[in-house]
């Protein structure tokens, strides 16, 4: 019987594998096109001979990105957007979930509708740019971060977990003498890494991808975020394409092809935010609460 429910177990560990590695391949195979392009040379790329590996290998493509003056200054902005922008979201959405999470508070239920009805609906694009040209923030960084400072479905995700948190650590904390904040700090937030690494994951991406706050809000060259310089670094190429298809009088450019340098700047602005994910994957599946509290 033993034996018997062993071979069902293992038999559902190889299909549930199977399943699962299928779906990663899947996933990764138009990734893998995107980098074998930015790195083949303009013949294959031209031909349509580049599926998933590098044909006639060059860097010319990702220099042609990089070596631009604007390109360090663009970059420098995504940077301090995200940075700066991710931590004044973390800050305000842990404050904001915190109290909402407690059953006790006054009037909850009405802010939680209250958030709720704005997560709904919103202004919409032409108030929101005449509210920040009234508050003269365009053509300033802080166009580009107050935009995405808070987003409520956030909020709701670390409000639920806060709520699944044992009310027991809390007792004994305020029983120890500790304040509210104190509590928040230093026992509340150690027992919720899980949730917030998820959170500050939503926020940096968020920031280090938007577009439409600098589209918006700012016309200043030296303000202009990464995203925004790619793009107009693609509409410069594609502008200056010719006949045959290659980016041409660009001594820089060595012939490359505008498709090739698409999928460069989608390379470049993809690996910065991928080096987040390996600091922040652990906390996806470790249960921090586990032994939190002992019976």
């Amino acid at each position: 019987m033993a034996t018997k429910q062993k071979h069902k177990i293992s038999v559902f560990t190889i299909i549930n594998v199977f399943i699962l590695s299928l779906f990663g391949v899947i996933t990764l195979l138009p990734v893998l096109h995107v980098v074998a392009k930015a790195f083949s040379g303009e013949g294959p790329v031209v031909a349509g001979l580049v599926t998933f590996w590098p044909k006639q290998f060059q860097t010319d493509t990702i220099k042609y990105v990089l070596k631009k003056p604007e390109f360090l200054s663009s970059f420098k902005v995504s940077l301090f957007v995200t940075i700066v922008g991710t931590a004044i979201a973390m800050f305000l959405t842990v404050t904001v979930a915190y109290p909402l999470s407690k059953p006790e508070l006054k009037g909850r239920k009405f802010f939680l509708y209250i958030f709720v009805f704005i997560m709904l609906f919103n202004a919409g694009m032409v108030p929101n740019y005449l509210l920040y040209r009234s508050l003269n923030l365009t053509n300033t960084i802080w166009a580009l971060i107050f935009p995405g400072a808070f987003s409520v479905f956030n909020m709701l995700v670390v409000k639920n977990y806060f709520e699944s948190l044992p009310e027991t650590v809390e007792e004994a904390a305020r029983i120890d003498g500790a304040s509210n904040m104190q509590t928040l700090y230093k026992v509340v937030i150690p027992m919720s890494l899980p949730v917030l690494a998820t959170v500050t994951l939503f926020y940096a991406v968020g920031f280090w991808n938007n577009y439409m706050s600098g589209v918006l809000y700012i016309t200043d060259p030296s303000l202009k975020p990464l995203q925004q310089y790619l793009y107009d670094l693609i509409n410069e190429a594609l502008e200056t394409i010719d006949a045959t298809g290659n980016i041409a009088d660009i001594d820089s450019a060595m012939n490359l092809t505008g498709e090739s340098v698409r999928a460069a700047t989608i390379v470049v602005s993809t690996v910065p935010i991928l080096l987040v994910y390996p600091s922040l994957q652990k906390y996806f599946v470790k249960g921090i609460t586990i032994g939190s509290v002992k019976g």
